[in-house]
Protein backbone atom coordinates (compact mmCIF):
# COMPACT_ATOMS: atom_id res chain seq x y z
CA UNK A 1 0.00 0.00 0.00
CA UNK A 2 1.86 2.63 -1.39
CA UNK A 3 -0.25 5.66 -0.06
CA UNK A 4 -0.67 4.52 3.17
CA UNK A 5 -1.37 7.50 5.39
CA UNK A 6 -1.29 10.03 2.16
CA UNK A 7 -4.87 11.99 1.40
CA UNK A 8 -5.79 13.29 -1.74
CA UNK A 9 -8.30 15.14 -3.26
CA UNK A 10 -10.94 14.07 -6.24
CA UNK A 11 -12.50 17.38 -7.42
CA UNK A 12 -16.17 16.32 -8.68
CA UNK A 13 -19.20 18.76 -10.09
CA UNK A 14 -21.96 18.30 -12.64
CA UNK A 15 -21.51 16.70 -15.94
CA UNK A 16 -17.69 15.07 -14.65
CA UNK A 17 -16.63 11.49 -16.91
CA UNK A 18 -17.70 8.81 -15.27
CA UNK A 19 -15.20 6.61 -15.24
CA UNK A 20 -12.41 9.44 -14.99
CA UNK A 21 -13.64 10.17 -11.45
CA UNK A 22 -14.52 6.80 -10.49
CA UNK A 23 -11.61 4.64 -11.69
CA UNK A 24 -9.04 7.02 -10.00
CA UNK A 25 -11.15 7.47 -6.69
CA UNK A 26 -10.89 3.89 -6.18
CA UNK A 27 -7.43 3.27 -7.38
CA UNK A 28 -5.61 5.69 -4.96
CA UNK A 29 -8.02 3.57 -2.03
CA UNK A 30 -6.78 0.46 -3.02
CA UNK A 31 -2.95 2.07 -2.41
CA UNK A 32 -4.14 2.91 0.80
CA UNK A 33 -5.00 6.84 0.26
CA UNK A 34 -7.62 8.65 2.09
CA UNK A 35 -9.57 9.77 -0.50
CA UNK A 36 -11.91 12.90 -0.19
CA UNK A 37 -14.51 14.05 -2.93
CA UNK A 38 -14.40 17.55 -3.37
CA UNK A 39 -17.20 19.95 -5.39
CA UNK A 40 -18.23 23.43 -5.42
CA UNK A 41 -20.82 22.86 -2.99
CA UNK A 42 -22.94 19.84 -1.46
CA UNK A 43 -23.96 17.10 -4.19
CA UNK A 44 -25.04 15.34 -5.92
CA UNK A 45 -23.70 15.57 -8.78
CA UNK A 46 -24.95 13.82 -12.25
CA UNK A 47 -21.93 12.44 -14.47
CA UNK A 48 -22.12 12.24 -17.72
CA UNK A 49 -23.47 8.52 -18.02
CA UNK A 50 -25.52 8.62 -14.98
CA UNK A 51 -23.67 7.48 -12.04
CA UNK A 52 -23.78 10.21 -9.21
CA UNK A 53 -21.99 11.65 -6.75
CA UNK A 54 -21.75 12.81 -3.25
CA UNK A 55 -19.15 15.29 -2.45
CA UNK A 56 -16.86 14.19 1.20
CA UNK A 57 -16.39 17.89 1.60
CA UNK A 58 -17.29 21.58 -0.07
CA UNK A 59 -14.86 23.49 -1.33
CA UNK A 60 -14.76 26.01 1.13
CA UNK A 61 -14.09 23.16 3.98
CA UNK A 62 -10.58 22.06 3.28
CA UNK A 63 -7.19 23.51 2.78
CA UNK A 64 -4.23 22.30 0.09
CA UNK A 65 -2.22 21.90 3.06
CA UNK A 66 -3.93 19.06 4.59
CA UNK A 67 -3.73 16.99 1.09
CA UNK A 68 -0.79 15.11 -0.34
CA UNK A 69 -2.16 15.41 -4.58
CA UNK A 70 -5.33 16.36 -6.59
CA UNK A 71 -6.99 14.71 -8.68
CA UNK A 72 -9.36 16.66 -11.64
CA UNK A 73 -11.26 14.32 -13.87
CA UNK A 74 -12.97 15.57 -17.33
CA UNK A 75 -16.15 15.49 -18.65
CA UNK A 76 -17.76 19.08 -18.56
CA UNK A 77 -17.21 19.35 -15.13
CA UNK A 78 -13.52 21.17 -15.35
CA UNK A 79 -16.22 24.00 -16.62
CA UNK A 80 -18.32 23.95 -13.66
CA UNK A 81 -15.31 23.71 -11.58
CA UNK A 82 -13.36 26.70 -12.98
CA UNK A 83 -16.58 28.72 -12.37
CA UNK A 84 -15.68 28.36 -8.26
CA UNK A 85 -12.58 30.68 -7.41
CA UNK A 86 -11.83 28.08 -4.69
CA UNK A 87 -11.34 25.44 -6.79
CA UNK A 88 -8.76 27.07 -8.69
CA UNK A 89 -7.13 28.62 -5.71
CA UNK A 90 -6.66 24.97 -4.06
CA UNK A 91 -5.21 23.91 -7.71
CA UNK A 92 -2.98 26.91 -7.21
CA UNK A 93 -2.15 26.52 -3.85
CA UNK A 94 -1.19 22.53 -4.68
CA UNK A 95 1.07 23.87 -7.20
CA UNK A 96 2.36 26.65 -5.00
CA UNK A 97 3.09 23.78 -2.81
CA UNK A 98 4.76 21.31 -5.65
CA UNK A 99 2.09 18.80 -4.63
CA UNK A 100 0.81 16.54 -7.76
CA UNK A 101 -1.48 18.25 -9.70
CA UNK A 102 -3.32 15.26 -11.77
CA UNK A 103 -6.10 16.29 -14.80
CA UNK A 104 -7.15 14.23 -17.35
CA UNK A 105 -9.61 14.62 -20.79
CA UNK A 106 -10.97 18.83 -19.95
CA UNK A 107 -9.27 18.86 -16.85
CA UNK A 108 -6.47 20.78 -17.77
CA UNK A 109 -8.67 23.75 -17.81
CA UNK A 110 -8.58 23.96 -14.70
CA UNK A 111 -5.07 23.99 -14.21
CA UNK A 112 -4.82 26.91 -17.10
CA UNK A 113 -7.72 28.87 -15.10
CA UNK A 114 -5.51 28.32 -12.28
CA UNK A 115 -2.59 29.69 -14.63
CA UNK A 116 0.23 27.45 -13.78
CA UNK A 117 0.58 25.82 -17.34
CA UNK A 118 2.40 28.28 -18.96
CA UNK A 119 5.95 27.11 -20.30
CA UNK A 120 4.72 23.55 -19.13
CA UNK A 121 3.82 20.45 -21.19
CA UNK A 122 0.43 19.18 -20.80
CA UNK A 123 -1.64 16.90 -22.72
CA UNK A 124 -5.46 16.39 -22.57
CA UNK A 125 -8.66 15.98 -24.85
CA UNK A 126 -7.79 17.38 -28.30
CA UNK A 127 -10.73 19.52 -28.45
CA UNK A 128 -8.74 21.72 -25.47
CA UNK A 129 -5.16 21.82 -27.46
CA UNK A 130 -6.11 25.76 -28.09
CA UNK A 131 -6.72 26.59 -24.83
CA UNK A 132 -3.76 24.87 -23.20
CA UNK A 133 -1.72 26.63 -26.07
CA UNK A 134 -3.46 30.06 -25.51
CA UNK A 135 -2.54 29.35 -21.63
CA UNK A 136 1.14 28.87 -22.63
CA UNK A 137 1.18 25.49 -22.50
CA UNK A 138 3.23 23.04 -24.57
CA UNK A 139 0.76 20.61 -26.05
CA UNK A 140 1.91 17.28 -26.44
CA UNK A 141 -0.59 14.87 -28.60
CA UNK A 142 -0.64 11.45 -28.91
CA UNK A 143 1.26 10.70 -25.21
CA UNK A 144 -1.23 8.67 -22.71
CA UNK A 145 0.59 10.47 -19.85
CA UNK A 146 2.50 13.91 -19.79
CA UNK A 147 4.54 14.30 -16.60
CA UNK A 148 5.75 17.89 -16.17
CA UNK A 149 7.08 18.65 -13.05
CA UNK A 150 4.34 18.11 -10.53
CA UNK A 151 1.88 17.95 -13.25
CA UNK A 152 0.77 14.65 -14.92
CA UNK A 153 -2.07 14.84 -17.30
CA UNK A 154 -3.91 12.18 -19.62
CA UNK A 155 -6.37 12.14 -22.64
CA UNK A 156 -9.15 9.78 -22.32
CA UNK A 157 -10.51 7.21 -20.25
CA UNK A 158 -8.07 4.80 -22.25
CA UNK A 159 -5.25 6.76 -20.52
CA UNK A 160 -6.65 5.59 -16.70
CA UNK A 161 -4.28 3.07 -15.91
CA UNK A 162 -1.17 4.82 -17.11
CA UNK A 163 -2.73 8.29 -15.48
CA UNK A 164 -3.18 6.80 -12.09
CA UNK A 165 0.33 4.94 -11.96
CA UNK A 166 2.02 8.32 -12.80
CA UNK A 167 0.15 9.40 -9.75
CA UNK A 168 1.14 6.99 -7.54
CA UNK A 169 4.51 7.30 -8.35
CA UNK A 170 4.92 10.67 -7.79
CA UNK A 171 3.05 10.68 -4.51
CA UNK A 172 5.07 7.94 -3.36
CA UNK A 173 8.32 9.85 -5.06
CA UNK A 174 7.82 12.34 -2.90
CA UNK A 175 8.64 10.51 0.53
CA UNK A 176 12.22 9.22 -1.02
Amino acid sequence: MKLKDKKIAVFVADLFEDIEYWYPYYRMQEEGAQVVSIGPKSGPFSGKRGTTANPDETIDNVRAIDFDAVVIPGGYSPDHMRRSESMVEFVREMNKQRKPVAAICHGPWMLASADIVANRSVTGFDSIADDMKNAGAEWKENVPVVKHENLITSRTPDDLPAFCTAIIEAIDYRDK
